[in-house]
């Protein structure tokens, strides 16, 4: 009796330790521990931190993302300024007569509102969704907390001069983003049903396999494949809907009212949202976003606008602070270097250039030219990052919101200092900026879903079981996402999103001569019509 008693004793101890433990910290604070032990490493390799000087200290991963940007923007004889307004008329719909976009009988039935399959002309017309649809849909993944929060902290610790670089990096950032947008288009799947799957996990196998490296290709894929689906949990769905629901909080001075302990509750609602657009797949997504994201950028920049034309008279003195910063920076960030690197960091973690998650959504369009998305995709980082980002920065530099002690702030109390800026001219406007926050983190989320789904599909199959599956995980770690306090968890997923570009960007640089023949292609065709 008393060895059994002994064993069950030895069996439950360490349950009731870790119960203990439980009740001392928190279910959620255990998980986060554990899982921060488990993957630190991954963590700290993506973002090891190459010293400059004590001061200055910069991540690897800007160093393939700008370089890439910069080779690209040379190889493709600046296609990302020569080719701007050509992309705006794309958008505009002033060549859709070369694309064919209408439906046609002999491709299929033409019953309105039909399947996708309508769509695909006989003289290769394929896709699911518009050039304008394709890229409010990538948009809404990009434009979103890093506009608002991460600019705050980037001009923080580099001063105002860290806009320039911003800027600058922005621009080249729009020549990676066509090539791997047209990559996207020229190697994507087309399913029978008319679904589309694209993304880099397709031109990596194929496009590599067409240079003799399928070995290679199908390597980096798989890679680039799992990367994806741990960023959309997490940095694209977890990160979102948590620091969504902090900002509810500080807004409305909950912290300890009615809202404190409920993020569970904000999370149900959300992922209610969330399912009900995703089950559709892209075409739903794409409805949603087409809507949701011109409003929240217009209303961001006339907020933006009008809190820089009321203080007119300052204008000319914060640019003069942008230009001098750049070159001459007193920041602590240490230097012309740490202004440029914080400038840098912050344009390419806010629009994604050459991280690859974009060419996901872009290569659903209905296109039967790969440039001409690519050409539409070069127009994303501008508006994210040289006109919603340089807005930011210039509302913060005219209130006077640029200060070193704010360069520790968390991303939820960056947007409450944001939001505090526009705030000194529009005395409402923290209510507005809550809704917009909340819809931009609901926009990111339904593309990001997206983005892991083509990810899950390439690596278990596009049956009806394996969509289900990943979306039913998708939306259950959105109510995790806003109910618990997951760093770890969080951390190792955004380290997952810039893994992404390790992959993506060895295919950009082998398969830039082929992207090279398609924009030639196309150009011709323009000149043709």
């Amino acid at each position: 009796m008393k060895k059994y008693l002994l064993s069950v004793f030895s069996i439950l101890l360490p349950l009731l330790t870790f119960a203990q433990d439980v009740a001392e910290k928190g279910l959620d604070e255990q998980i986060d521990e554990a899982f921060g032990d488990a993957t630190g490493w991954f963590v700290q390799a993506i973002f090891y931190q190459i010293p400059f000087t004590e001061d200055i200290k910069v991540y690897w991963v800007l160093f393939p993302l700008i370089l890439g940007a910069l080779y690209f923007t040379v190889y493709f004889k600046f296609i990302n300024f020569r080719g701007f307004f050509t992309s705006v008329n794309i958008v505009r719909g002033k060549y859709d007569e070369i694309d064919h976009h209408e439906s046609m009988v002999a491709a299929g039935d033409s019953t309105p509102g039909g399947d996708a399959i309508e769509t695909i002309a006989i003289e290769g017309h394929e896709g699911e969704v518009s050039h304008f649809q394709a890229l409010t849909a990538a948009l809404s993944a990009t434009v979103g907390l890093g506009n608002i929060a991460g600019v705050a902290i980037a001009v923080s610790i580099g001063g105002a001069g860290a806009t320039f670089w911003m800027i600058i990096a922005g621009l080249l950032g729009m020549a990676s983003k066509f090539v791997e947008c047209t990559l996207g288009v020229k190697y994507r799947d087309v399913g029978e049903d008319g679904t589309v799957y694209g993304g880099p996990m397709y031109y990596l196998t194929k496009g590599l396999k067409s240079k003799g490296m399928g070995g290679l290709g199908k390597i980096l894929a798989v890679l680039f494949a799992i990367f994806v689906i741990g960023g959309s949990f997490g940095g694209g769905n977890m990160f979102q809907v948590n620091q969504a629901f902090q900002l509810v909080q500080n807004i409305t001075g909950a912290e300890n009212s009615f809202l404190a302990g409920y993020g569970w509750a904000f999370g149900v609602v959300m992922a209610v949202l969330v399912g009900i657009v995703i089950i559709g797949g892209i075409k739903s997504i794409a409805k949603v976003t087409d809507k949701i994201v011109p409003f929240m950028v217009a209303i961001y920049v006339i907020a933006a606008l009008f809190v820089i034309f009321s203080n007119f008279g300052m204008i000319g003195d914060a640019f003069g602070q942008i230009f001098s910063g750049a070159f001459s920076p007193e920041g602590i960030a240490g230097g012309a270097i740490g202004v440029l690197v914080q400038g840098f960091r912050r344009a390419a973690f806010s629009n994604e250039a050459g991280i690859g998650s974009a060419s996901i959504a872009h290569s659903a369009v209905k296109t039967k030219y790969a440039a001409s998305e690519g050409m539409v995709a070069l127009l994303e980082p501008f508006i994210d990052t040289v006109v919603v980002c340089t807005m930011t920065a210039l509302v913060l530099i005219i209130t006077g919101n640029v200060d070193p002690t704010n360069a520790g702030l968390n991303d939820a109390d960056a947007i409450l200092l944001t939001s505090g800026a526009f705030e000194s001219a529009i005395s409402w406007f923290p209510y507005v900026l809550t809704v917009a926050v909340v819809l931009f983190a609901f926009s990111s989320m339904i593309s990001w879903s997206y983005y892991g789904f083509q990810g899950w599909s390439f690596l278990f199959g596009r049956s009806k079981k394996a969509e289900y599956t990943y979306k039913v995980i998708f939306c259950l770690f959105v109510v995790v996402g806003a109910a618990a306090s997951l760093g770890s968890v969080i951390g190792f997923s955004d380290a997952m999103v810039f893994a992404m570009m390790v992959p993506n960007m060895v295919g950009l640089v082998l398969l830039a001569p082929k992207v090279k023949g398609e924009l030639s292609r196309y150009l011709k065709a323009i000149k043709a019509k």
